[in-house]
C-alpha cells in the first residue's frame, strides 16, 4: 500500500484493475456515470478555486446566479493516512447545493490512495468526481500532483482507468494542455476514451505558463474535433462576448469560469441571456454592494471571528479588478471591522 505506483500497466487492449479481475476495455458495455448536466444543455460551471469556492461562496452563487455545475476546492488525497481525505473535505463533498450538481475535485497521484479517496467521497454523498491535472502551483501534497502529473504520462495510464473503474457516478478530468508542450493533450485522448472518462475541462495553457499569456482556445477547438468526450472550455473568459465567442469557435459542450466569475458573478446571467454589452459603472456598483454584502453575511456562518471573516472576504475582493473601482476597493481591503466594511460598501461608487 505504501508504494506510490503499482506495477500494473494500461494500454489500448489491457487495463487491469486494482484486483486484476476486469479491464476498462471489457467494461465498454457498462454505462458511464451520469453527466452533471442534462442532455441538450450548455452548462455554465463555477470553477474550483482554492481558498475561494468553499460551500458558503458556492451557496451564494447558487442563490444569486445559479451556475449549472459547481466544484469543490481541490481535496488533497493523503498517500499515508487511512482516511485519505480530511473531515472538512468529506463535509464539502457531501454538502447541499440547492439542487445544483456538485463535483468533488481530488488532487493526488497515487492510484490506490485516489481510488480510496473517491470511494470515501462517494460514501459522503458525492455523485461526481473530478481529477485535478491542471493546477500549476507545484506540490500540493507530499508529491507532485495537479498539473505536475502531466510529467508522468505512464503513471496516468494506471491512475485514470483505476479511478473510472472505482467511481460509480461521473468521472471527469480538469487539465492543462500539457506540462511544457501544448500538444500533449492530443497524445492522451486514446487513454481518456479507453478509460471512459465522462468529460474533460480544458484550460489551454501549459502548466509552466501558469497564467501568463493568453489561453489558446484553438487547442480547445481541435480537442473537441478529435474526441467524442464532451469538452468544457476554461480559461480567460472574462466577459459575455468572450464566452459566447469561445462556445461558437470551439464547439465546446459548455464553459467554466474561475477568475472571471469571482470578479463578476453576473457573468453567468449575461452569457445565458446573450447580453454582450458590458455593465455600466452604476450597475457594477450595485453588483459589488450586493456581492460583497452577501459574502460578508455568508462567511459569518462558515468562519469564526471578525478578523477571519474579513480576511476571507478580502480574498474575494482581490479578484474585483474593475479599474474605476480600484480606490474604493482598496479602502475596503483596509477595513478592520464589520461596521467599517459595511459603511464603505454602502458608499461604494466609481472613482
Amino acid at each position: 500500500v505504501g508504494k506510490s505506483w503499482m506495477p500494473w500497466k494500461v494500454n489500448a487492449s489491457v487495463a487491469l484493475t486494482m484486483n486484476g479481475t476486469r479491464s476498462v476495455t471489457d467494461r465498454k458495455d457498462i454505462s458511464q456515470g451520469k453527466l452533471p448536466w442534462r442532455d441538450g444543455e450548455t452548462p455554465l460551471m463555477l470553477a474550483p478555486m482554492q481558498g475561494l469556492t468553499n460551500r458558503a461562496l458556492r451557496a451564494l452563487f447558487i442563490d444569486w446566479v445559479r451556475p449549472d455545475v459547481v466544484f469543490t476546492e481541490f481535496m488533497r488525497v493523503s498517500n499515508v493516512s487511512r482516511k485519505r481525505l480530511v473531515r472538512n473535505d468529506l463535509t464539502e463533498a457531501g454538502s447541499a447545493t440547492g439542487g445544483v450538481p456538485l463535483v468533488a475535485q481530488l488532487v493526488g497521484n497515487d492510484a490506490w490512495a485516489l481510488v480510496a479517496a473517491a470511494r470515501n467521497a462517494e460514501a459522503a454523498g458525492a455523485q461526481h468526481i473530478n481529477l485535478n491535472m491542471g493546477c500549476p502551483y507545484g506540490r500540493m501534497t507530499t508529491s507532485a500532483t495537479g498539473g505536475a502529473m502531466l510529467q508522468h504520462p505512464t503513471q496516468l495510464s494506471a491512475v485514470i482507468p483505476a479511478l473510472r473503474q472505482a467511481i460509480s457516478g461521473s468521472f471527469s478530468i480538469k487539465m492543462r494542455a500539457g506540462y511544457t508542450d501544448p500538444e500533449q493533450v492530443f497524445t492522451l485522448i486514446s487513454l481518456f476514451e479507453d478509460s471512459c472518462v465522462d468529460f474533460l475541462v480544458m484550460h489551454p495553457r501549459t502548466v509552466l505558463q501558469k497564467y501568463a499569456g493568453s489561453a489558446d482556445h484553438s487547442i480547445t477547438a481541435r480537442l473537441v474535433k478529435q474526441t467524442s468526450i464532451p469538452v468544457i472550455a476554461n480559461g480567460d473568459i472574462r466577459s459575455a462576448q468572450q464566452g459566447l465567442q469561445v462556445l461558437e469557435t470551439t464547439g465546446a459542450a459548455g464553459l467554466m469560469f474561475g477568475r472571471g466569475a469571482i470578479a463578476d458573478p453576473l457573468l453567468f446571467e449575461r452569457i445565458r441571456n446573450h447580453q454582450v454589452s458590458e455593465p455600466t459603472p452604476a450597475e457594477t456598483a450595485i453588483m459589488i454592494r450586493q456581492y460583497m454584502g452577501g459574502v460578508l453575511e455568508c462567511y459569518q456562518e462558515l468562519f469564526c471571528g471578525e478578523k477571519q471573516v474579513l480576511d476571507k472576504a478580502k480574498n474575494v475582493l482581490a479578484f474585483l479588478d474593475q479599474p474605476e473601482f480600484a480606490r474604493p476597493i482598496g479602502k475596503l481591503k483596509r477595513a478592520r471591522t464589520f461596521a467599517a466594511f459595511t459603511e464603505l460598501l454602502a458608499r461604494i461608487e466609481p472613482s
